[in-house]
């Protein structure tokens, strides 16, 4: 599949602020609010659209990438890495794109960073993106607990050198 990676427009994402993906995954969905569409604009985020121009997914790098109560157990430290974040397309999800489109994302970052150490943060009840991750190359070096509510998730970080 041939992948376009540009920076996120304002199109984009409206679009994809709105996506939805139900069950356990439901907690990477957003609403659609300004904030999110401001986030998704903040120069950190990139829309990665198909030869059909339909958008596949996206990728962000640095801190957008972190998830902030990392920040409290010092998982971040190694600041000759880039942190890589994701999001496909609900419609494009559980398809077995996910290595084509991770590694897509690793060969722009590599080009555009000029980077070859990567790390990314994954709730560690997502089995699917983790066993997608390790595929790739991705390594667990560390974890760490946010509590949210009465709620507490827990999330890996992982590593990848080229």
């Amino acid at each position: 599949m041939n992948h376009n990676i540009r920076p996120m427009g304002q199109k984009e994402a409206i679009v994809i602020s709105s996506w939805k993906y139900g069950g356990i995954y439901s907690i990477y969905d957003m609403d659609g609010s300004e904030e999110d569409i401001t986030e998704l604009l903040d120069g950190s985020y990139y829309v990665v659209k198909n030869e059909k121009l339909e958008i596949v997914g996206y990728f962000c790098f640095g801190e957008s990438a972190q998830v902030l109560a990392g920040n409290k157990y010092n998982v971040y430290f190694d600041t000759e890495m880039i942190d890589i974040g994701l999001g496909m397309n609900p419609g494009f999800a559980g398809q077995g794109m996910g290595i084509e489109f991770l590694n897509k994302g690793i060969e722009f970052a590599k080009e555009k960073f000029l980077i070859s150490k990567f790390r990314l943060t994954v709730a560690k009840f997502n089995k699917r993106a983790i066993k997608t991750y390790e595929k790739v190359g991705f390594k667990e070096v560390n974890r760490f607990e946010r509590q949210q509510g009465n709620e507490i998730m827990e999330f890996m970080v992982m590593e990848y050198r080229c």
